[in-house]
């Protein structure tokens, strides 16, 4: 049986008031949801102005929208925007008037391998207009004229998105970046904003123990991703150790990881690695397979090495970018689930760290205190890890090595170095 708790029920509570928001690449619809989600976590808003030139793109004008329908000789809305914001096609320009059908289905977007589902398309760089419909909707749709209307606007405004910085005893900065751009769709869209959020506030709960800085960021993707960077790149350099793109995390599946570049930056290691001792099956991708914005952090140039922890990963589940990705698709203990995975992978890169042994050949345990008196199993393997560790530590592996070497959770060895470090038998490199 599922186990619903206080977080995992707020995390779903939070998912449904957001479903309900039309959202787009620009437009209220984005800054409506970074409203909701400051009540949540302190965001910073901006606004950079269409036209502006970000690297090889151009900030695209602002598109909102009020209503849009498709109203049949019958005198039946046959497609309705109200009744799913899915129905309109992204980024469509305002449009009133009468065509025939021969005419509307030009402008008309179908699955017909889902028959049965309203697809999600979008049109953001090129000026049309157009509705997605289920396939088999399309197919009864009966000669005539169709009144069309799309109460829209698209013409110059801004880009909006958000993000903040919870400082750690360091600079070292780990990146959590989500997207809101899309309209509802329960796991692509809003899964990571919500656990994003909730990792941010596990976070800021814990801020006073906190080694590194965490910099979350919530953009609409692509576009978002490369404003930022155009923005803030000098500094992410600097600063950034690594990260996340959150996506993706909200249905039942077992987890998948998309890998960066190199395959083995930090955040590769951790992750493979917390999985690997965490659950019985997990889904390896490498970066060929990639699609949301850790193409742009890992860009050529960029490579602030960012993999991103799923369930199902984008694109690969039968709901992706269809209706079907609605809020039955996902669970409040998934959403919590990911929630958990990603701290106890944030832990790891808070209690990683390389040591190096302060004295030559094996130290006497037993006059510190360190060595069990009485030889039980337990005592064995607790005795075999601190000397495993001291026997690595040459300034050189870090702790997820050591783990790595010896078939050990890391997170074992974290109280361990602590004794040793209490014990002056090894020093931070």
């Amino acid at each position: 049986m599922a186990i619903v708790t206080e977080t995992s029920t707020e995390m779903y509570s939070l998912l449904k008031e957001l479903f309900p928001i039309c959202r787009s690449l620009t437009g209220d619809g984005v800054r409506k949801t970074l409203s909701v989600l400051q009540r949540y976590v302190p965001l910073k808003i901006s606004e950079v102005a269409s036209g502006t030139a970000v690297f090889d793109w151009t900030v695209p004008d602002e598109w909102n929208i009020k209503d849009a329908f498709v109203r049949a000789p019958s005198g039946e809305k046959v497609i309705d925007f109200k009744s799913n914001n899915l129905h309109i096609l992204g980024y469509s320009e305002p449009f009133k008037g009468e065509v025939t059908l021969s005419e509307l289905k030009q402008h008309l977007y179908t699955s017909p391998e889902k028959p049965d589902l309203i697809p999600y398309v979008t049109s953001y760089y090129k000026r049309r207009w157009g509705f997605c419909l289920k396939h088999s909707d399309f197919l009864n749709l009966k000669d005539g004229r169709y009144e069309v209307e799309i109460d829209s606007t698209l013409k110059p405004g801004s880009l909006t998105y958000a993000d903040f910085v919870i400082p750690g005893k360091t600079k070292k900065e780990i990146i959590i970046s989500t997207y809101v751009c899309h309209p509802s769709m329960a796991n692509n869209e809003l899964s990571g904003p919500v656990v994003s959020a909730f990792l941010a506030k596990h976070l800021i709960e814990h801020q006073s123990s906190l080694k590194h800085s965490y910099r979350f960021i919530f953009i609409p993707e692509t576009i978002g991703s490369i404003t930022y960077l155009s923005r803030n790149l000098e500094h992410l350099k600097q600063h950034a150790i690594g990260g996340y793109v959150v996506t993706c995390a909200g249905d039942p599946a077992p987890f998948s990881y998309m890998m960066t570049p190199s395959e083995n930056a930090l955040v590769d290691r951790i992750t493979r690695h917390v999985l690997k001792n965490s659950v019985e099956h997990f889904n390896l991708y490498d970066f060929s397979t990639r699609g949301s914005d850790e193409r742009q952090y890992n860009a050529p140039g960029v490579d602030l090495n960012l993999g991103s922890l799923m369930r199902s990963k984008y694109a690969e589940y039968k709901e992706y970018h269809t209706s079907a990705d609605d809020l039955s698709f996902v669970t409040p203990q998934a959403l919590e689930e990911s929630l958990n995975m990603y701290i106890k992978c944030l832990d790891v890169f808070e209690n990683n760290a390389t040591y190096r042994c302060q004295v030559l050949c094996e130290p006497q345990l037993g006059k510190r205190g360190l060595y069990p008196t009485i030889s039980t199993r337990e005592s064995g393997i607790s005795s075999r890890r601190m000397t495993n560790l001291l026997a690595y530590s040459n300034g050189e592996r870090d702790l997820l090595e050591i783990a790595e070497k010896t078939r050990v959770p890391v997170w074992e060895y974290f109280p361990i170095a602590k004794q040793l470090l209490e014990h002056d038998l090894i020093v931070e490199a």
